[in-house]
């Protein structure tokens, strides 16, 4: 929840980003390659825009809930919609959710098991539910006041106020909610204090997110209009019909998911090099989340305006349509993450290794765990992966060596303790939970991973600072509870770095299988062609990005056509069935394919 700002002539939302909002309407100007604002067409007509139409929308109905996600500005919008209803002398009742919060002490002695210690970066998934935070039974009750022309629930929670007529629904993607976490313009659920940036994302990934995606779920098939409030200036929305007919659309075609990126002490510059939308006044860039559902979303288009959904929008409505047999497993978790690491001309990832399956759940609440995979995009020639022990590895004595590290701020030499490779383009290391690995600078790696994205135990960060100066929490304790040491010598080499080879051959393409280790529950193929490759879903979703080429079309089984450039990630549906890859560039165009096992 914002700061409330309805007293200003303007909301102060500060952004703590250099990178710009994603516009409102789609540019015209032709781009040949990359796009960090990829959209799926729906009909003409479907998506409209600014405050005078919304304002309209929300007259007719009369009595409505405007519920929605928390870091929306909801006294910005509240104020422009003002404006609109004062234009066609409108008297509003306003009844803010908010007044109908328990109080902020009795909320947080409540969200504090989730939090985990002061220190710590993790809590635990929360089992709460969106209507534990109100006083439900003030805010069920409300009823209308008949002395008014238009009567408005407002703020999150708002739909559970049954005897209003319509709902609509104020969203906001997560790359922009973080944005204005970093700018300290976000609050989290019932708060109206600051925290610093590390317990409010704490608490928004433990317990907000948790809460309000649940509610989201509950209320899909409700809302009558769904809104991206990401602008200050405007804002976009949709009928929920339109929204909902859409959704199901593209949950049976190929459709890619908006990327977003990030900036980290390690990270460099590959990415504003072949990037050119970035924003190059940012002083790198570490990430590009090219699919981690939980933060990405899916952008919608119609006659050139842009309307930006949760990616878990989709899933909670569409997830069998996606997933296909992987659905009984899964639900409506999107289990494949693909993200790239950028160290050209930047530095080293920290020395690290993720959680076992059992202590993942125990201690974090996580179905799933953190196993993951480094595919080698590009790279120079003294680039390094670090991967598994070396074959004399004393666990007492690397530990200590990691805690005189930390103690003294010195040196670790990682190569007495930990095996070193060369990296190679088109190359995969393994690295299921509980290994010990690093990539190190002059890498551009894409991670293909399971969905899982925080629980990192670094436990050497080679003495970088973070932008205030400040060593990164290292984690050695929880490090040294999982690192499995029997992963040494060449038991590495031979089980952790993927042996592919030619599995079929076609005319004019050929499939290249990348075998996977026991515990990653994803498969990974390369699919090389030359002229066009035709393949079927077998009931699983596929997840693909052109690893090396210009650009390939995409052809869906009833003969949609899209296009997709060099180190674009999109994603096609099990219930597509089957498409047709055709090779719009010279030389052969190779495209990474991960699918459920």
């Amino acid at each position: 929840m914002l700061e409330d700002l309805s007293t200003m002539e303007s909301p102060s939302i500060i952004r703590g980003t250099r990178q710009a909002v994603m516009p409102s309407v789609i540019s015209k100007e032709f781009r040949d390659g990359y796009s960090i604002y990829p959209s799926f067409s729906i009909a003409e007509g479907m998506i409209s825009s600014g405050y005078s139409s919304l304002a309209d929308w929300i007259i007719s109905k009369k009595t409505v809930c405007v519920d929605g996600y928390v870091a929306v500005d909801w006294a910005g919008i509240k104020a422009a919609l003002e404006k609109e209803f004062a234009r066609r002398s409108v008297r509003v009742n306003w009844i803010e959710t908010k007044d109908f919060f328990k109080p902020e002490a009795e909320i947080d002695i409540m969200v504090a098991p989730y939090l985990g210690d002061e220190d710590s970066v993790w809590g635990k998934v929360c089992d709460l539910n969106l209507a534990e935070f109100f006083d439900m039974e003030g805010l069920k009750n409300l009823e209308a006041d008949q002395e008014f022309e238009l009567n408005i629930v407002w703020g999150i929670g708002a739909s559970f106020v049954s005897t209003f007529n319509s709902i609509a629904y104020f969203d906001i993607p997560k790359n922009e909610l973080l944005f204005r976490v970093r700018g300290n313009s976000a609050f989290n659920i019932g708060s109206t204090t600051r925290f610093n940036m590390k317990k409010t994302y704490k608490r928004l990934y433990f317990v907000d997110w948790i809460v309000l995606n649940a509610h989201k779920k509950e209320i899909l098939s409700k809302i009558d209009l769904l809104a991206d409030s990401q602008w200050l200036d405007t804002i976009n929305w949709i009928q929920g019909e339109d929204l909902r007919n859409s959704l199901s659309e593209m949950s049976r075609t190929v459709f890619r998911p908006r990327p977003w990126f990030d900036p980290g002490v390690w990270g460099g510059q590959w990415m504003k090099a072949h990037f050119q939308e970035l924003a190059q006044d940012e002083v790198n860039y570490a990430w590009s989340f090219e699919i981690i559902a939980p933060e990405n979303g899916l952008v919608l288009e119609s006659s050139g305006h842009l309307l930006e959904v949760s990616f878990d929008t989709l899933m909670f409505q569409e997830s069998k349509n996606i997933l296909g047999s992987g659905h009984p497993q899964f639900g409506d978790y999107f289990p494949i993450r693909f993200d790239f690491l950028d160290t050209f001309d930047g530095g080293n990832l920290s020395v690290q290794c993720h959680p076992a399956l059992d202590y993942i759940q125990e201690n974090f609440g996580e179905q799933f765990t953190q196993d993951e995979t480094y595919y080698i995009m590009d790279c120079k020639e003294d680039a390094k992966v670090y991967l598994g022990f070396q074959e004399d590895i004393e666990p007492n004595r690397f530990k200590k060596a990691l805690e005189d590290s930390v103690v003294e701020e010195k040196e670790l030499e990682v190569a007495e303790f930990v095996q070193e490779f060369t990296s190679e383009k088109h190359k995969l290391y393994l690295i299921p939970n509980q290994t010990v690995h690093s990539a190190g600078r002059n890498n551009l790696v894409l991670e293909i991973s399971a969905t899982p994205y925080i629980y990192t135990f670094k436990m050497y960060d080679w003495l970088q600072r973070d932008k205030e100066g400040k060593p990164r929490p290292i984690n050695i304790e929880h490090g040294f509870r999982n690192l499995d040491f029997s992963r040494k010598g060449e038991q590495v080499e031979r089980e952790h770095i993927s042996k592919s080879y030619i599995l079929e051959e076609r005319e004019g393409a050929k499939i290249i299988q990348y075998p996977t280790h026991p515990e990653h529950y994803y498969a990974i193929q390369r699919l090389d062609v030359k002229d066009q490759i035709e393949v079927q879903t077998a009931d699983k979703v596929h997840v693909l990005m052109l690893v090396e080429g210009s650009k390939i079309e995409l052809e869906d089984r009833a003969g949609n056509q899209q296009t997709f450039h060099y180190a674009e990630t999109f994603i096609v549906p099990a219930a597509a069935e089957q498409y047709k890859i055709k090779n719009l560039g010279e030389g052969e165009a190779k495209v990474i394919l991960s699918y459920l096992k």
